[in-house]
């Protein structure tokens, strides 16, 4: 039962993550009028799918990230083209469907050959029907019906390239900036769920144990509070603690520790583990700061410090990577999924602080000038706005096309380290 909680809060956090981003591309595109066909969570085959108003919502097998398609993004996969027979269906006098395919099945329809055809400024259809040319008029949400998918056609004002560059913009930033609110708001119930620690630190306290060691052996346990070593008092000094473990390689310590209503005296002796020759004990040492319950006011000063100091860390990081590229520094959705379930197993409170942090780092990522990336495609709008027109949206597309191939073999790289890590 503990694994498949741990594995259910995992998951439902990056579900979270994901779904945030994705709803910030979706619900500024719906705002800009933009026709946005499917909102998807994961890539690869569908799970699970349903629609709801004009936008297919689907749950995708590969939990990697997620897509708001936007009408216009990419060519369109279903089409109307002049010579074609196609059949109509009229609701009053205009075409509320186009079946492109089985006519032969179709009742109470107009069959005939396609002479014109506008779909996305005049919305008009022209038919030849036994010899009569006829112009139907086509309504604004008709939909295009071949191998039994309906596929709503999208008139120039519903398409995401008709839009101003401010619009097209807020609706790329969105995802980002939804990121960034979430990240704010886990920080911000991180601090009502942990306190605020006071600024002087109460005892120290057992963390990890490592397995074969002299405290395991011995049966120190995480979470003892430290209270005496041979009879002295370590009050909160962990560097002394530490050279008192130096000091006594080899030789019997008497450890006295408080578990829970227990005052427990553990016998345990240090030996070197390590090249230096130094004796350890095989515990981590927490300096324990007792904490308060914050204020309205603190909880938003406190979630605004995280978020800075969490910012500078993740470009730090970025710095560093650069500077000293290594692929083993490197880690994919499954090194990603490993950390995020030692962190769950300590609780929702550390879970959640972990949430915020990966928020807050895939929409500082998603930012980056990296082609495929959101922050790519803002850059292409500004240039948009300098030059007073478009690129070519081919030369575009085939920019974050390379790009994401480009992400697509990082990944596939960075998992198969994380894997052999795993076996390792």
């Amino acid at each position: 039962m503990e694994l498949l909680r741990i594995i259910f809060l995992t998951v439902f956090m990056f579900f979270i993550i994901v779904t945030v981003h994705e709803w910030g591309h979706y619900y500024f595109a719906k705002r800009a009028g933009i026709l946005v066909r499917e909102f998807a969570i994961g890539f690869g085959p569908k799970l699970f799918s349903y629609k709801r108003g004009e936008t297919q919502f689907t749950l995708r097998l590969l939990p990697f990230g997620g897509y708001a398609r936007m009408a216009g993004e990419d060519p369109e996969l279903v089409d109307l083209s002049v010579g074609q027979t196609v059949a109509l269906r009229l609701e009053g006098d205009e075409v509320r469907k186009i079946y492109l395919d089985r006519l032969d099945s179709r009742k109470n329809v107009i069959r005939g050959e396609v002479v014109e055809e506008d779909l996305i400024d005049r919305l008009q259809v022209t038919l030849n029907v036994d010899g009569e040319t006829l112009h139907y008029p086509v309504h604004p949400q008709a939909m295009l019906v071949a191998k039994g998918k309906e596929t709503q056609i999208a008139p120039r004002d519903r398409q995401y390239g008709s839009k101003t560059v401010a619009q097209r913009a807020l609706s790329i930033f969105a995802g980002p900036l939804m990121n960034f609110i979430l990240a704010f708001v886990l920080f911000a119930l991180h601090i009502q769920m942990a306190g605020i620690p006071e600024p002087d630190p109460s005892h120290l306290e057992v963390g990890e144990v490592m397995q074969n060691m002299p405290a395991e052996d011995a049966g120190v346990r995480q979470g003892d509070i430290i209270d005496t070593v041979n009879g002295v008092k370590v009050g909160t000094d962990a560097n002394g603690l530490i050279e008192m473990i130096k000091a006594s390689k080899d030789k019997a310590m008497i450890w006295t520790v408080k578990r829970g209503e227990q005052t427990i005296d553990i016998t345990l002796t240090p030996k070197a583990v390590d090249e230096q020759g130094d004796a350890k004990v095989g515990t981590s040492i927490i300096t324990f700061y007792p904490t308060r319950s914050a204020s309205f006011g603190e909880t938003f000063t406190v979630a605004g410090d995280n978020m800075v100091y969490t910012t500078k860390a993740i470009f730090l990081g970025f710095q560093q990577l650069i500077n000293q590229f290594s692929m083993d520094d490197l880690g994919g959705p499954v090194r990603t999924f490993e950390v995020t379930g030692q962190i769950a197993k300590q609780g929702i409170t550390q879970l959640t602080y972990w949430a915020a942090i990966l928020s807050l780092y895939l929409g500082i990522f998603n930012l980056l000038p990296i082609p495929a990336l959101d922050g790519s495609r803002l850059i292409f709008l500004g240039v948009e706005a300098l030059r007073g027109k478009p690129i070519d949206p081919n030369r575009e597309g085939l920019v974050h096309f390379i790009g994401f191939a480009m992400l697509f073999l990082l990944m596939i790289a960075v998992t198969y380290n994380d894997i052999l890590r795993l076996i390792g």
